[in-house]
């Protein structure tokens, strides 16, 4: 855990420095809420088009973002250095926390910002919200670490990233959709209990494969 955590403050520290997911993430986010509420104007939508929304910017702002996780480190050439002072869980565990902390940043502002744009952005249980809040941003996050190790080493980086990340993160999205639905009706976290285990579920899923196939992807 201390080379990833090593990396970790390396990514960080380069990303204060260029600031470039934060720059393309935050014009994004900016982008896509202000379409939205040019697109609806006067009109007044419901508090579950308005939780489908919120994460459907957060899909796409995920797909803006996150990919460039190992594409940067190909760009620079240093991608043979880690291989060399770096075991590859190590690795991914330091690229898996640098997205989660991201994700989380990025999220954040997009629910504050629903919040203050859109009165129906109203959730009668806020714990179950931020239940699903928690676990889904950290399912995003280790979705698109490994399908960033994986567009790292492909020739069309751009294009391929959307077209891995749309089918596996599809279900991810869909059950926190759902869950955010039951939020604003004011559903018990007990009876959201299946859909909170699919989160858990998946997140346990994507991790622990992600893990077992890192290896494999970060040497070939």
């Amino acid at each position: 855990m201390k080379a990833a955590f090593a990396l970790l403050k390396k990514d960080l520290a380069s990303e204060v420095r260029t600031r470039y997911a934060i720059n393309s993430l935050g014009m994004f986010i900016v982008v896509v809420v202000s379409v939205i509420l040019f697109s609806i104007g006067d009109e007044k939508i419901t508090d579950y088009l308005t939780g489908g929304l919120f994460w459907v910017v957060v899909f796409f702002t995920s797909m803006s973002g996150l990919s460039r996780a190992f594409v940067s480190e190909e760009e620079r050439g240093t991608t043979l250095t880690l291989q060399l002072i770096a075991r590859p869980e190590s690795i991914y565990s330091g690229k898996f926390f640098f997205n989660v902390a991201l994700i989380f940043s990025m999220n954040l502002i997009i629910a504050l910002l629903f919040s203050f744009f859109f009165e129906m952005f109203i959730f009668k249980n806020i714990l179950l919200f931020v239940c699903a809040f928690i676990i889904g941003n950290i399912g995003v996050a280790a979705s698109s670490t490994i399908i960033a190790a994986i567009i790292s080493k492909a020739g069309s980086k751009g294009t391929l990233y959307p077209v891995l990340a749309f089918p596996i993160l599809l279900p991810l999205i869909l059950t926190l959709i759902e869950l955010t639905k039951q939020s604003m009706d004011g559903n018990s976290i007990s009876e959201s209990s299946v859909e909170l285990a699919v989160l858990f579920c998946y997140d346990v899923v994507m991790v622990a494969s992600a893990y077992l196939l890192f290896d494999f992807i970060w040497k070939d």
